[in-house]
């Protein structure tokens, strides 16, 4: 019997459910993939041609696709399960969670997991939820204890968030521009103020780690912008549960994150066989993903699962109250360089928050960084 190697990262949300069905007899496929996992961290640091050349299934984020068709390391879908197949896939799941595996004119991933940056607030601290910026900032100004996720890739993810609530998404209206001058001032300025309040010892976390501080001292009462996490919508020991909202929105606007959550990818090392594409396709069905995988503490992409009455109550409404982030949000450029540009980006902007450094001298090295990223091809 032919057994296959999967990767995946080492949380609850990215494992469990993957573990979970691959050991459950009633689920086709069972008992043929063996999961490994290693820190989210590292699939920003190992070249995802690697990767491959030892796995057979990798969940990895939207990203990293213009580098793996660069290497020619995974199969595209539609090669996989035909194209009408992925279109009835791409039309019930929320946002742009499947389109955004999209590049060069096919998909490179089935969306296993949705997520976005939206509105984390502890409830006990902070009942008043706020729904605009100038709500965030005005809570800043009477000393609500504030935060921003800004450690490794997050600084600049954040800062693309807000630019693109502001109406001006990064690198979408002209693909060699990263963000113009005045949309780019008006985002630093909101996301130095909110660093300037922070604790300092939340700017070297993650957002795992920055949500679990949140939720076991009462130093932070709300972070504007993080990326989603369901398990933390519920009491953990010695860990007070938050709460998740849309992430704030400029007056008339849309709130918006920037899109994270993964996909499942297949390898060009895997020739799969039909119990294994019956697996995948029964990872992306409404069973599981309105069912089961909310169950193994996952983060269903289907729409429905995000409205549905009864995952919303197992998890304190997390999803249909960020569910509208999630639609409207922010798909990162997909450039083979992109991952290294967002890293150094990030450090810049954290260098410069530091250091505070005047607007016009911490925009212009995100534009040399993103110049220097872009190889001339397709976002």
């Amino acid at each position: 019997m032919t057994m296959w190697k999967g990767l995946t990262w080492d949380h609850p949300r990215g494992f469990n459910a993957l573990d979970a069905a691959s050991r459950d007899t009633s689920v086709p496929g069972s008992g043929k993939i063996a999961w490994d996992v290693q820190p989210l961290e590292g699939f920003e640091s190992a070249p995802i041609a690697d990767l491959c050349a030892r796995f057979d299934l990798v969940v990895l984020d939207h990203p990293h696709v213009g580098e793996a068709v660069e290497a020619d390391c995974l199969h595209a879908m539609e090669d996989i399960f035909g194209n009408e197949l992925v279109s009835e896939l791409e039309a019930v799941s929320i946002g742009p969670s499947l389109s955004s595996y999209r590049f060069h004119g096919k998909h490179w991933a089935l969306p296993l997991d949705a997520a976005t940056q939206v509105m984390a607030v502890r409830p006990d601290m902070l009942p008043e939820v706020p729904v605009e910026w100038d709500d965030v900032l005005a809570l800043i100004d009477r000393g609500a204890p504030v935060a921003a996720s800004i450690a490794g890739p997050h600084a600049v993810l954040s800062f693309f968030s807000i630019c693109a609530a502001l109406g001006e998404p990064p690198a979408v209206a002209d693909p060699d521009v990263l963000v113009g001058g005045e949309t780019g001032a008006k985002a630093y300025a909101i996301l130095s103020k909110i660093v300037r309040a922070m604790p300092e010892k939340a700017k070297a976390l993650n957002p795992i780690g920055l949500l679990d501080l949140m939720g076991r001292e009462d130093g932070i009462a709300l972070c504007p912008l993080i990326y989603g996490y369901v398990n933390y919508s519920k009491p953990g020991q010695g860990r007070e549960p938050l709460r998740f909202h849309n992430a704030p929105r400029v007056s008339g606007g849309h709130p918006v994150g920037t899109l994270g959550g993964t996909g499942i990818a297949i390898s060009k090392r895997c020739i799969p066989d039909v119990a294994l594409k019956e697996h995948i396709l029964w990872l992306m069905g409404k069973t599981a993903q309105c069912g089961f995988i909310p169950a193994h503490d996952g983060q269903p992409s289907r729409r429905e699962a995000w409205f549905d009455p009864k995952v919303n109550a197992e998890w304190g409404d997390f999803y249909v109250n960020s569910a509208e982030t999630l639609e409207h949000s922010y798909v990162r450029p997909r450039h083979s360089g992109y991952i290294a540009f967002q890293t150094a980006a990030s450090a810049a902007l954290r260098e410069a928050f530091e250091k505070g450094v005047p607007v016009d001298e911490a925009l212009g090295p995100l534009q040399e960084l993103y110049a220097k990223s872009r190889k001339g091809g397709e976002r």
